[in-house]
């Protein structure tokens, strides 16, 4: 008999050679039903696959991050063998599970038509049909080569010819299909209920673009058709608010291919509400006690080398360039430059902490595939910031950059949020001491706030553990923004120090920290958040003000410019349109207040006020206009909550 540990610690016995699947009918039939595999001691495994052992067991179901990712990759082994029966000469490359669905590339000729589509997703529906397991086959190296080799699958083998002599191979097969795979998967073909294949592209294979162009095909799958339905429903709602197209209706930037990919021009709107943003991100940090610093856009080579990059990122770094016989590079990163600043100049441990902060544009090379819009661009510029403490400070350093991370969070709007907290990964960097001081730190701030967050375990970056914050919005999408990252790997390399009181130098704590990401990012994650209805204070146009014919343009432009001195931000329509246009006109372009005036506005000195989405909200005295519209700016922007 063996012991399985289940997560509330309460142990049951097993006959040696029992399945997950085994245990989970014993649990429950409810249980049985809903499971898609397992986790061992912290190892994933089929729910065939045969306990040998006394272990601890976590049965994983679709509502679970890793149990969806099995769900969604068995799906795509499922898309990859009616593609083949369909297409035998199409050529299988890779299929992964992504954050929302999978995609599989194959290599083909003529790019997949949507009734092609159509009819892969009947195939799909037949093969789930007939119940098909997903059996994992262990085998060598070589045997696996000779499979593929055989059926003429040659990105199978460039996998293979990478992987070491005599390790073992993982194959799984269903049906008529095998595919190279570590696993696990569900049960059957029979377990994947609805699912829908929503677009094609091309893809080079391995990202390169020396590669041929492979042909790829994304997906997403649920355990239900109400839930595939619903789905649906949110991307048709995504669309809506897909910043390039939200982007363009309200003129707030362009990315010209004269100019080049992935590199963005701000329009006078866009560029008003990243004034905005800048402003008021200065005013807090320096409210929060931070340094603003600026730093070049170039840095020598031998910079570059201290820090690792060209070690370990050249590949998305610029090419160099020569100034008097030596190399330059346009800066990936911002952390050599503000490094150099402490460095300036011998500390002491009375001056720390140090924190400098810096809007700060870097270039980093995008494959052309990858870029998306704002969210994934060439030139971008950073919210960093720096903080070098000793060790006695770093626990209340890394409670006030959790503060200040919501705190600036909220102030745009954004109100759900999940937290997670990634721990030593195998490989590291720095004194095992100094991780677990680092991450009790972080984990010790996001209890003492009584913040939910989830534990990546060996998550962390080889250089330090880390906090991430993404919001969640309307559409339950997730977005990466806040960072707040230790450095053990830079404070090495640059030989970062502080004078102690015992008079000896000693290594300060280092920690990068950026609460907005990068702007363009944000900016583009604030657009479908909100879906163009900005907050009255971030609005480029807060009020617009409607003549309701030439007589009253005179008295409208007066309107304007005491709205203006107010410190209201008011631009004035003065075209010859009827005023029905204008106000659509307004309301498209999501201007948060109206102000039309005609003969009775004139006469008695008023605005009549309209609200966008609202309406109509009467007639008001400039000053008391001024008054309701300040008030709503203060109540959008909610710094004190």
């Amino acid at each position: 008999m063996i012991k399985i540990t289940f997560p509330d610690n309460t142990i049951r016995e097993y006959p040696k050679g029992t399945t997950p699947f085994a245990v989970a009918s014993d649990i429950s039939q409810g249980l049985a039903q809903n499971v898609i595999a397992a986790e061992l001691d912290g190892k994933m495994v089929d729910l065939d696959y045969p306990i040998e052992k006394d272990a601890k067991i976590v049965f994983l179901k679709f509502s679970d991050e890793k149990g969806k990712e099995i769900y969604w990759h068995s799906t795509a082994h499922l898309m990859a063998q009616a593609v083949k029966e369909l297409f035998p000469d199409v050529k299988i490359a890779i299929g992964p599970a992504i954050e929302e669905g999978f995609y599989y590339d194959f290599e083909r000729e003529d790019s997949f038509t949507d009734e092609e589509l159509e009819k892969i997703e009947q195939k799909m529906k037949e093969i789930c049909k007939n119940k098909n397991a997903y059996k994992r086959i262990v085998t060598t190296r070589e045997e696996a080569l000779r499979k593929f080799s055989e059926i003429g699958e040659s990105y199978k083998v460039e996998l293979l010819e990478a992987i070491p002599e005599g390790d073992t191979i993982t194959m799984y097969s269903q049906g008529t299909f095998t595919d190279l795979c570590r696993g696990p998967h569900v049960s059957d073909t029979g377990r994947i209920k609805s699912f829908k294949l929503l677009k094609t592209s091309g893809a080079y294979w391995r990202g390169d673009e020396k590669n041929k162009m492979l042909k790829r095909i994304y997906g997403i799958s649920f355990p239900s058709s109400k839930d595939l339905k619903n789905y649906l429903q949110m991307l048709e709602e995504a669309k809506k608010r897909d910043h390039r197209k939200i982007g363009k209706e309200l003129d707030l930037y362009s990315i010209s291919e004269d100019i080049g990919p992935g590199l963005v021009l701000w329009h006078p709107n866009g560029a008003m509400m990243r004034n905005i943003i800048e402003n008021f991100w200065k005013e807090e940090h320096l409210k929060h006690g931070y340094k603003l610093v600026y730093s070049p856009h170039i840095g020598k080579a031998d910079l570059w080398i201290t820090s690792g990059h060209l070690g370990f990122y050249k590949d998305s770094m610029y090419n160099p360039f020569e100034v008097d016989g030596q190399d330059y590079y346009v800066k990936p990163m911002n952390c050599p430059f503000h490094i150099s600043i402490y460095n300036d100049t011998k500390r002491s441990y009375r001056e720390l902490p140090v924190r400098y902060a810096e809007m700060g544009t870097v270039y980093r090379f995008e494959r052309s595939g990858a870029l998306h819009g704002l969210m994934r661009v060439r030139g971008f510029t950073q919210d960093d910031a720096h903080i070098f403490c000793t060790p006695e400070q770093m626990e209340t350093e890394v409670d006030k950059v959790i503060f200040f991370s919501f705190r600036m969070l909220k102030a745009f709007g954004f109100e759900g949020f999940q937290v997670y907290l990634s721990t030593m990964p195998e490989k590291a960097v720095g004194n095992p001491d100094d991780w677990e001081k680092a991450t009790l730190a972080l984990r010790n701030s996001l209890e003492k706030f009584n913040i939910a967050y989830q534990v990546d375990q060996g998550g962390g970056a080889f250089y330090g553990p880390k906090i991430d914050i993404k919001i969640k919005d309307a559409l339950n999408r997730s977005w990466q923004c806040s960072t707040i990252q230790f450095d053990f790997n830079l404070s090495e390399r640059f030989n970062l120090e502080y004078i102690g009181k015992d008079n000896k130098p000693h290594r300060p704590f280092m920690i990068h920290r950026a609460l907005l990401g990068s702007m363009e990012r944000f900016f583009g994650t604030l657009i479908e958040y909100h879906g163009g209805n900005f907050p009255t204070w971030l609005c480029p146009i807060q009020i617009m003000v409607i003549p309701l014919s030439e007589s009253f343009d005179e008295y409208a432009m007066k309107i304007r410019d005491e709205l203006n001195l107010s410190g209201i931000r008011a631009e004035i329509d003065l075209r010859s349109e009827k005023i029905g246009y204008k106000i659509r006109e307004a309301e498209i372009k999501k201007v948060p207040f109206m102000a039309i005036v005609g003969q009775k506005e004139l006469e008695n000195s008023t605005i009549s006020l309209r609200k966008h989405t609202e309406g109509d909200k009467g007639s008001y005295s400039l000053s008391e206009a001024i008054e309701l519209i300040n008030a709503d700016i203060t109540a959008g922007k909610k710094i004190d909550q």
